[in-house]
């Protein structure tokens, strides 16, 4: 019997199998085929989005811009199959903001739905287990080894969705830990919130926390409404059982805030950074460089979304018509200072220009004599951030977002390694918490459960006291002393870190690594790259572990869902093959190498 092996059964996983039972009928027929999914928590949420956790998380994104079925603005060859958002499928508010609870059961209905697509040629098997281990080589039969099963799963092809994963301790996190057993301190590691134990940290006393994006929101709840306090009409109300949490980072602010509006334009793009920039830059003999070749660009349609939308929507705070703007704007050259002083020419209003360096660091070179006036700056930094995110007059925010994300599907299609960079740029601009939770943040902020350490934090230790310190650039001289420090974010699934023993089957067995530690995979369908950069026919990989990796969890309906096209590409091409198994002689796996 043919077989498929899907690892990973969440989202990623889903979505793969939801685009094999689109395209199968075209590429598979009728003929009969086993498919086997293995992930140790339920089939369609999985890890991230299973139903047994806290009802206090909640997801990133509202009810109405999270979807798992394609449309007709996706890029793919495969057949649309459309279905509802997640608002659509529940009823509820679009503008809500669901439990990842209720996530949970969208996704478990929307696997179910996949499998009931289905032919009955094909059989869906469910392994509840941890994958150990690929073995076989690239010209036969693949074995995938299980957890607590003597006998392997026999495979002809294997697709790896393990989406997050966990990871050992670096150097730092090591040295960390000892200093922690050395003196009956508390460390926390890099971890999901959702899963670590944070029982241990004291109430009433100073914890260091070195993290401000969506894993410190998480812990910020867990430590405040998870023990019992409560927000009321702007005012947080403390149980008393809540620590105190020092919160710093490299930003030293948390992620922008999501923008809380609509409107029915978008600008049009690619414009700067599309198929014909993507092209020449594959063309390089070398490897492009993404802070001298591909920011600039990056940049520039950045740039182009923004001032599109201001001169459109909002003509009356520019000075100059647009088509001269527009003109002048396509011939200078991308990253110089001709668009800048073409912005400060055209807008009279700093507030309408994009300055990128400015929205990534907004505390660089800010200096504070006392604790309590950088509270008051982080306050309003905060605040200000909300009204514009919420404001349609700053509209261009929201053309720069989409911006951010055609900027990401052509960075999909580039190939290669990016690095870690542009995906923190992009979470911290694109992906960050709901205005609702930096409103709770503000009230703890008043209630002194929260306390902002800044910008640049560095984390060290005293031998002689015993404690954990920190200190930040924007208070000199200033020393915060804990017995606890946590680690908000999540752990460095790298080659040299990565705890799953799957992963380090793949790289012993000569798997490639890109630039950043990840598993390297051809960006056109997802096939694992050996060292010498070739293409396995039978293995696959998607997700966060790879360098095609994608920005958000989940896709925006009508905006290209460059995560669709991805899995839409790795279903095609495994129905191909495993047809072509069944015709030997003919086809793409006669050609494959043995």
């Amino acid at each position: 019997m043919t077989s498929l092996v899907i690892i990973g059964a969440g989202p990623r996983g889903t979505g793969v199998l939801e685009r094999l039972a689109a395209s199968l009928p075209e590429l598979y027929g009728e003929r009969p085929l086993d498919v086997h999914l293995v992930d140790p928590h339920p089939p369609g949420g999985g890890r991230i989005w299973r139903d047994d956790q806290s009802p206090l998380l909640w997801m990133n994104s509202m009810a109405e811009d999270v979807t798992m079925f394609t449309d007709d603005t996706v890029l793919q060859d495969g057949p649309v199959v459309p279905g509802p958002t997640y608002a659509e499928w529940s009823g509820t508010d679009g503008q809500r903001f669901p439990t990842r609870r209720e996530q949970s059961a969208y996704l478990r209905w929307v696997y179910e739905r996949a499998v009931a697509a289905l032919p009955p040629s094909v059989t869906v098997h469910e392994h509840r287990t941890t994958a150990l281990r690929v073995e076989g080589p690239p010209g036969g039969r693949q074995r995938v080894r299980l957890e607590g099963r003597d006998l392997p799963l026999e495979a002809d092809l294997v697709v790896l969705t393990l989406g997050h994963l966990d990871a050992e301790p670096d150097g730092e996190q090591r040295r960390l830990a000892a200093f922690a057993r050395r003196h009956g301190l508390l460390h926390l590691p890099p971890d999901f919130t959702a899963d670590a134990d944070l029982s241990a940290l004291p109430a009433g006393e100073p914890v260091i926390v070195r993290g401000f994006g969506l894993a410190f929101v998480d812990l910020m709840v867990l430590l405040t409404e998870g023990r019992g306090g409560r927000h009321h009409d702007g005012e947080y109300l403390p149980s008393g059982r809540e620590p105190v949490l020092w919160v710093g980072s490299r930003r030293g602010v948390p992620y922008r805030s999501k923008i809380g509006y609509t409107t029915a334009e978008r600008p049009p793009l690619p414009r700067f950074f599309g198929p014909e920039q993507i092209a020449e830059l594959r063309s390089r003999r070398a490897a492009p460089d993404f802070g001298r070749d591909i920011w600039p660009l990056v940049g520039k349609e950045l740039g182009w979304a923004h001032y599109h939308r201001l001169f459109t929507a909002h003509p009356e705070r520019t000075s100059l018509p647009w088509p001269a703007f527009e003109e002048a704007y396509a011939a200078a050259r991308p990253g110089s200072a001709e668009l800048t002083a073409l912005a400060a020419a055209a807008v009279p209003d700093p507030a309408d220009r994009l300055d990128l360096a400015a929205l990534d660091r907004p505390l660089a070179g800010v200096r504070h004599t006392s604790a309590e006036a950088l509270q008051e700056e982080l306050r309003a930094h905060v605040a200000a951030d909300l009204d514009r995110r919420h404001d349609p007059r700053y509209s261009p925010d929201l053309a720069v977002f989409h911006g951010l994300l055609s900027v990401y599907g052509q960075l999909l299609t580039l190939g290669g390694d990016i690095g870690g960079g542009w995906h923190g740029f992009f979470s911290y601009l694109a992906s960050g918490p709901p205005g609702p939770r930096l409103r709770q943040l503000l009230a703890l902020s008043r209630a002194g459960v929260v306390r902002f350490a800044g910008p640049d934090i560095a984390v060290g230790t005293d031998e002689e006291r015993g404690v954990f310190t920190a200190t930040g650039a924007t208070l000199p001289g200033e020393r915060i002393e804990a017995r606890a420090l946590v680690e908000a974010r999540l752990p460095d699934p790298t080659q040299e870190l990565t705890r799953s023993p799957l992963m380090r089957s793949l790289y012993e067995d000569g798997a490639a690594v890109g630039g950043s530690g990840l598993l390297a995979v051809d960006p056109a369908d997802g096939r694992v790259l050996d060292r010498a950069g070739r293409a396995h026919p039978r293995r696959f990989a998607l997700g966060p572990h790879t360098t095609a990796r994608g920005g958000g969890a989940f896709t925006r309906p009508r905006t290209g869902g460059p995560a669709f096209r991805q899995n839409d590409a790795t279903a095609r091409a495994a129905l191909r093959f495993l047809r072509d198994l069944e015709c030997p002689g003919t086809g793409e796996a006669a050609r494959r190498p043995a």
